[in-house]
């Protein structure tokens, strides 16, 4: 089973994206909360647009997402600037910027499930802690979150699972660097394209197939843990 065995380079694309996958999950959770609630529970003028926008990446070719992602964050786009020139933060052709578009285009999924579990919550018990002089902010820690949190969970593990399956708006923004920005998919893509190399494309495929099982596994375990105990509350 030698043909198993990970090169350095081929370890490094693994650790990689599983690095680069969590960092775009945690950075939109709270993001995707916030959006998912806005989605769910209020009505505001232009609500159409905030939900086109939040599932733009859904519909539009990753590369076009990609492509102005680099506009906007490039050396040379305007945020790309302020954040470089005012924080020092540089997401192009760096490991954050993959993040970054991992991030994007992982957000309609999260929001989805999120906001799923908040329509599904009974607002009468939201409304029972608000009449015992509970605020607003007080309520939803206490009683929505605790509620949709088998939501959020899902929401996160299909987050990751599209984040670390992310090609196309990935190596649009920050191309495909070996040891900064080559992401397990950027690395299968590199693979077929050389002479010999579907060994390497085989083992990174298995690899992705396993991290992808198991992180729907988790999703599955751990909302089914939570229900249950919130059933037993």
């Amino acid at each position: 089973m030698e043909w198993l065995d990970l090169s350095p380079d081929e370890w490094n694309a693994v650790r990689l994206s599983i690095k680069v996958s969590a960092w775009a999950t945690l950075f939109s959770l709270p993001i995707g909360i916030f959006v998912a609630y806005l989605l769910a529970r209020r009505n505001f003028p232009g609500k159409w647009l905030l939900n086109g926008v939040v599932h733009l990446p859904l519909i539009l070719p990753p590369v076009v997402t990609g492509y102005l992602l680099l506009l906007t964050f490039g050396r040379r786009g305007p945020a790309g600037v302020f954040l470089e020139e005012y924080f020092g933060i540089v997401f192009a052709f760096r490991w954050t910027g993959a993040a970054l578009a991992c991030g994007v285009m992982a957000f309609p999924l999260m929001v989805r499930a999120i906001r799923l579990s908040i329509e599904a919550v009974d607002r009468r018990l939201e409304a029972a802690a608000g009449t015992l002089g509970a605020a607003p902010a007080w309520v939803f820690a206490t009683v929505t979150l605790p509620l949709i949190l088998p939501g959020v969970i899902a929401g996160m593990i299909l987050a990751f699972a599209k984040a670390m399956g992310e090609f196309g708006a990935t190596i649009t923004f920050v191309s495909n660097i070996p040891g900064e920005t080559q992401t397990l998919p950027s690395a299968i893509y590199t693979f077929t394209q050389v002479p010999g190399g579907d060994m390497g494309a085989l083992r990174l495929t298995l690899v992705s197939i396993a991290i992808a099982m198991t992180a729907l596994a988790a999703s599955e375990f751990f909302a089914r843990r939570v229900s249950r105990r919130l059933d037993l509350e």
